[in-house]
């Protein structure tokens, strides 16, 4: 697994921008999986469990086939590494039950509202200033966020609310992600986030198993991990290769993977109001991202 030593290669923008989409990809394949399954008849639990552990698998399996670290089994914040784990495994769960429910373009889009909600999150846990661009942005993307979700005008359904919290989980995911990044190795955040993931999630699983019924769906089940894992390694090699302001626009691919999935897999397209409102949700995450890159262009 790549450290965070790739960082000095930053001059690659290109190659970075090319692993960005094929680490959404990847992520847009997970949620096509986990729909596939749930619909399928399998317990949402259990779907989000088989994702974790094929990534603490293949953690484990990259880990041993290098040489065992001991610092992979430490570090000076333990309980924050552990914390942003569960944070990632909680918005993953609440989500694999909404998409049970819900069409992929709507629970994507809501789930876009995650940057919205770090920046909102950040001056009071990170010190860092939003100022009244980022603040106008964040008033404009909640907006976008009652509009795809339309709580009073028939469309609601009780898994929007799941869906956002696993938005607002997601947030808290990223923010210990911003505070950790630079001290802790990124092999290690890979190996807790598998680890922690599969225990947190193997009771309920568990109990709820149920084998699945074709050769297909045996499949689906047994490579979610592999696209959980291989979409955060991918993700971090992007990084290594062009600055965070040059890579976050393209993040938004999610959801257009997931409208073509949605559409090819489950003949479902996005209606009128969660194009709308995702349009929104858009819009302010660029108008955040845009001052950001500024700022961070100034410094």
């Amino acid at each position: 697994m790549s450290g965070l030593s790739i960082k000095a290669n930053e001059d690659r923008p290109l190659l970075g921008i090319g692993l960005m989409l094929i680490a959404y990809l990847a992520f847009s394949l997970i949620d096509t999986s986990a729909k596939w399954l749930v619909l399928a008849g399998m317990a949402s639990l259990q779907a989000a469990f088989m994702r974790y552990v094929g990534h603490f698998l293949i953690s484990l399996g990259m880990m041993v086939r290098q040489g065992v670290n001991p610092t992979v089994f430490r570090s000076n914040h333990f309980w924050l590494v552990i914390l942003r784990a569960f944070f990632l495994a909680a918005s993953t769960a609440l989500n694999f039950i909404s998409v049970r429910y819900l069409p992929l373009t709507l629970t994507a889009t809501i789930l876009f509202s995650a940057p919205i909600i770090v920046c909102a999150l950040s001056g009071p846990l990170l010190n860092e200033r939003v100022g009244i661009w980022r603040w106008s942005a964040i008033l404009i993307g909640f907006v976008g966020i009652v509009v795809a979700m339309r709580p009073f005008a028939g469309g609601f359904h009780w898994s929007m609310l799941l869906s956002l919290a696993a938005a607002c989980s997601f947030s808290c995911y990223v923010l210990l992600t911003r505070k950790l990044a630079g001290k802790v190795p990124v092999d290690n955040l890979q190996f807790y986030t598998g680890l922690i993931g599969t225990l947190a999630l193997a009771p309920f699983a568990l109990a709820e198993w149920q084998n699945p019924s074709t050769s297909l769906d045996w499949v689906i089940m047994l490579v979610i991990g592999i696209w959980g894992w291989a979409g955060h390694e991918l993700l971090t090699r992007a990084h290594g290769y062009a600055p965070a302001t040059t890579l976050s626009p393209f993040s938004y691919t999610f959801v257009l993977f997931l409208t073509i999935w949605s559409f090819l897999v489950f003949d479902q397209l996005p209606g009128q109001w969660t194009i709308l409102g995702g349009a929104i949700i858009i819009l302010a995450g660029l108008v955040i991202w845009f001052r950001e890159r500024n700022q961070a262009l100034a410094k």
